[in-house]
C-alpha cells in the first residue's frame, strides 16, 4: 500500500469516526440503545427480516426490551442530524454541479388500523399498468446522485407526508431546506453551478420551479405524453383590427401532434452502449397554461407564466425489451444549447439510481420490516436507517471485497452498498463506539398470567395526499349502502 493510499484511508476512517460521534450526539434520549441498534443494523449478517432479530447481533449489547424502548421512547435531534448528513462528502456531476433527486417511497401498512397518520400510497401491482392505492406512510426522500451507472446515492433528508398534504408545496419546502443546509455546510458557494433537482412524472415541475425561483436551483421533471404546453407570444405582436390587450399565451404545443411542435431549438445525438442511439430534441420557452383551480385557486395577483425548455428523448432500444416510447422532460432553464440538453437527459437517467437505494433500504436494511404502531417511532427508525446508509457511504473506500464464491470480483471502489455492509463489522472494531456499556438489570414482572387488555388501541382512518392540501373525504357515491352516481344514460339495471 502506497503512502498516498494509506493517507486516504486514514482520512476516510477519520471521517467515519467523526460522523459516528456526531450521530451519538444527535440522539438526546436513550442514545446508547439507539446507537447500538444502528450498529447492529450495519453489522448483522444478511438482510434484516425482523426488528427483534437485531438484538441477537453481538454489536447490540442490550436486550430486546431496550431495543423497543429506544424505538418507542427515544428522541433524536433531527435538525442536527440533517446538518450532519449535509456536511459529509457528496457526489457531484462532471461540471461540479450538485444533482438532487426527490421521490416518494411508501411504507405500506394496509392492515394496521391502529396506526395513525396513514395515507393512501400510490403503488404498482403485479400486472402491467396496475396502479393501486394502499394505506401506509409515504416518505419524501432527497438524495444526491452520482455520475455513471451505480447503485450509490447520498441520502440527505426524509419527510413523512401527512394526510392531506400538498405534495408540491411540501417538496418545494423540503428542497429549500436542503439547499440552505448545503450552503451552510459549504457544499455550494456563490459562483458555482446551480443545483439541479430531478423529479419524476408525479410532480408538478413548473409549480415547484416557481416556488423555488429565488434559489440557485434548476428543476428538471418528467411530463406525461398527453400534455399540452403553450408557446410564447410572437414578437412583435400584431394587434387585430378589433383591438384588445395582448395575449399571455401563444399557440399550442401538443405532445401527441408533431405538426404543432414547430422549429427545434437544439438537437443532440449520442451513441450509448445500453440504449443504442439516443436522440434529444429541445424546444425553448414553453409553459403550461395555468387556471384558477386546485393549487392556483388562492394565488394572489395574475397567474404567472412559467417558461422552460421541453426535451423529447428517444432511444434506439430498451435493455428490458419493453415498448420503446419517447420520454418528455421539462427543464426550468431557457436558452438551452446542446450541452444543456445532454446534461438534462443524462441527469434524468441517473434519477433511477434512487430506486436501487429504496430497494437497499427495504430489502437489505429492513426499513419497512418493523410492525410499528406509532408514526413517531416510524420516523425515528427511518432516521436510523438513513444514518446507517450514510456510514456505508463513508466506509466505501475502506471496505474489502468479501464476495461469495459464486459472485464476480468487483473493481476497487466499485462495491455495492450491500457488499460494503458485509465487511462493516471489521471496520466497527477500528472506529469504536461512543455508546456506554450496558448496566446489569432485572426484567420487570410483566403482565400477570391470564390478565386481559383493558385499554384497547384506538382505530384510525386513512387520509390521502392531495394537490390542494385539503383533507381527503370519501365522496357520498363511494360510501357503502348508497347507489352509484349516474353519469350519462340509463344503467344496465334500469333497462
Amino acid at each position: 500500500m502506497g503512502l498516498v493510499e494509506h493517507s486516504a484511508q486514514r482520512d476516510a476512517l477519520s471521517k467515519l469516526s467523526d460522523f459516528r460521534s456526531e450521530l451519538y450526539g444527535c440522539i438526546t434520549s436513550r442514545a446508547d440503545a439507539l446507537f447500538d441498534l444502528c450498529d447492529a443494523l450495519l453489522c448483522t449478517d444478511g438482510p434484516v427480516r425482523t426488528l427483534v432479530d437485531l438484538a441477537l447481533a453481538p454489536e447490540h449489547r442490550r436486550g430486546h426490551g431496550a431495543l423497543y424502548s429506544g424505538i418507542n421512547r427515544g428522541r433524536i435531534d433531527v435538525a442536527r442530524l440533517r446538518r450532519a448528513l449535509a456536511g459529509v462528502p457528496l457526489p457531484r456531476a462532471n461540471d461540479g454541479r450538485l444533482v438532487l433527486a426527490v421521490d416518494v417511497s411508501p411504507w405500506l401498512r394496509p392492515d394496521a388500523d391502529t396506526c395513525s397518520d396513514r395515507s393512501f400510497c400510490h403503488t404498482f401491482g403485479r400486472g402491467q399498468g396496475k396502479h393501486q392505492m394502499v394505506p401506509g406512510w409515504p416518505y419524501s426522500i432527497v438524495a444526491a446522485l452520482e455520475t455513471g451507472r451505480t447503485s450509490w446515492t447520498a441520502l440527505l433528508d426524509a419527510i413523512r407526508l401527512e394526510p392531506g398534504a400538498d405534495l408540491a408545496a411540501v417538496t418545494a419546502e423540503q428542497v429549500r431546506d436542503v439547499v440552505q443546509r448545503l450552503k451552510d455546510a459549504g457544499q455550494w458557494q456563490l459562483g458555482a453551478p446551480n443545483v439541479l433537482v430531478v423529479l419524476d412524472a408525479g410532480y408538478d415541475a413548473p409549480r415547484i420551479a416557481h416556488l423555488l425561483s429565488d434559489l440557485p436551483v434548476e428543476v428538471l421533471g418528467r411530463l406525461r405524453s398527453d400534455r399540452v404546453m403553450r408557446k410564447p407570444v410572437p414578437v412583435p405582436w400584431i394587434c387585430p383590427p378589433q383591438g384588445g390587450r395582448p395575449p399571455k399565451h401563444g399557440g399550442e404545443f401538443v405532445f401527441g401532434r408533431p405538426e404543432t411542435w414547430g422549429e427545434v431549438t437544439a438537437v443532440t445525438v449520442t451513441n450509448t452502449d445500453r440504449y443504442g442511439t439516443a436522440t434529444a430534441e429541445a424546444w425553448d420557452r414553453l409553459h403550461p397554461r395555468l387556471t384558477r383551480r386546485a393549487a392556483w385557486l388562492d394565488h394572489e395577483g395574475p397567474l404567472p407564466v412559467i417558461e422552460g425548455t421541453v426535451i423529447r428523448l428517444t432511444v434506439e432500444k430498451l435493455p428490458s425489451g419493453g415498448v420503446n416510447k419517447p420520454v418528455w422532460l421539462w427543464w426550468s432553464g431557457t436558452g438551452a444549447v446542446r450541452g444543456d440538453v445532454d446534461r438534462c437527459w443524462q441527469a434524468f437517467l441517473r434519477r433511477f439510481d434512487v430506486e436501487h437505494t429504496f430497494r437497499l433500504l427495504k430489502q437489505t436494511l429492513g426499513w419497512t420490516r418493523p410492525k410499528l404502531r406509532d408514526s413517531a417511532a416510524a420516523d425515528r427508525w427511518t432516521w436510523l436507517v438513513l444514518a446507517a446508509h450514510a456510514q456505508l457511504c463513508l466506509a466505501r473506500p475502506l471496505a474489502w471485497d468479501l464476495r461469495r464464491p459464486w459472485e464476480r470480483p468487483a473493481e476497487p471502489n466499485r462495491l455495492t452498498p450491500a457488499r460494503v455492509r458485509r465487511g462493516f463489522r471489521n471496520l466497527h472494531a477500528k472506529t469504536g463506539t461512543p455508546a456506554r456499556a450496558p448496566k446489569p438489570s432485572r426484567p420487570g414482572p410483566g403482565c400477570p398470567p391470564g390478565s386481559k387488555n383493558r385499554r384497547p388501541a384506538s382505530r384510525y382512518g386513512v387520509g390521502r395526499v392531495l394537490a390542494t392540501g385539503e383533507p381527503y373525504t370519501r365522496p357520498a357515491h363511494h360510501k357503502v349502502g348508497t347507489k352509484p352516481r349516474r353519469t350519462s344514460g340509463p344503467s344496465s339495471s334500469d333497462s
